[in-house]
Order: C-alpha cells, then structure tokens, then sequence
C-alpha cells in the first residue's frame, strides 16, 4: 500500500498564493537495474501527478525514469473559493491513487 502525505493550509484567504507540498511513497524502478538473479527489474514508476482545484486542473507534472523514490512535490496555486483538492498519481502496472482533502476560503 502507497501512503501520501500532503500538506497545506484548510484555510487562507481568497486571492491568497499558498503553497501545497506532498509525498507519496513508492520504490520508483527505473526498468534499468539488474535484480539479485540478473535479470532487469522490470519498470514501475509515477508516470504523472495531477492536483484539482474547484474540477479544474491546476498542477500537472509528467515524469520519468530519472525521478527519485518516493517523490517530493511542491507548488503554488491561488485561493479562489473553498471547496476540494483532489491529488491523483498515476504510474506504471495500472497504479493509481487519488486523495481529496478540502480547503476553506475566507
């Protein structure tokens, strides 16, 4: 089981820039490295990162084998009305989670 963690303020101003940080854990294969019996792991990784905001797209990151494991990410977004940020990371061998979290706007 993958576990996120995301972290940001439930409740800013409306116009106000916050900054939103998660990490989700995961060993991010590379489908480049030999396994004990020699054979080359096969490739699992996050292959995008999506975040919504209010059911319109806001943050959007593709990624590649070069990522790190359990991948940190950090960006910016301004308040414009409370409501819910849907977070969904996608990947390799059908992986996928999505968590939702609200924000309220003052």
């Amino acid at each position: 089981m993958t576990r996120a963690l995301i972290n940001f303020p439930r409740s800013v101003k409306r116009g106000e820039v916050f900054e939103i940080r998660t990490l989700i854990s995961h060993p991010m294969e590379t489908g480049y490295r030999p396994g004990p019996d020699g054979q080359v792991a096969p490739r699992d990784i996050i292959r995008r990162f999506t975040c919504h905001y209010g059911g319109e797209v806001v943050f959007r990151a593709d990624m590649h084998q070069a990522i790190a494991a359990n991948p940190f990410i950090s960006f910016t977004t301004v308040a414009t009305e409370s409501g819910m940020l849907s977070f969904t990371w996608e990947g390799d061998n059908g992986f996928s989670q999505t968590e939702t979290i609200a924000i309220t706007v003052t």
